[in-house]
């Protein structure tokens, strides 16, 4: 689970071994999804497929909060996610 202040992000990332359900359970979010956004509300879902980049915005005014779920997991942690940017504000709980 993950919770993202108002006009915060997860940075751009991808996983080369899993894909990626994310769930949003509260607040407004924007998956930036390779080339596409997709805009999520609370109670809708979105599958990330392995390799695609993808950044997570918080694009409402209270705290998105959201749970995921990686599947198949990498064989270690460290192969799990890479990340593609550089920002990863504190106030992103996982």
């Amino acid at each position: 689970m993950a919770t993202i202040a108002p006009g915060d992000y997860i940075s751009s990332h991808l996983h080369p071994y899993s894909e990626e359900f994310v769930f949003l359970v509260r607040g407004e979010l924007r998956c930036d999804l390779g080339d596409e956004a997709v805009e999520l509300t609370a109670g809708q879902g979105l599958l990330v497929p392995k390799e695609t980049p993808h950044r997570l915005v918080n694009t409402g005014t209270v705290e998105a909060f959201l749970v995921f779920h990686l599947g198949p997991l990498a064989p270690r942690p460290e192969l799990g996610h890479v990340d593609l940017e550089e920002h990863m504000d504190q106030r992103v709980r996982s």
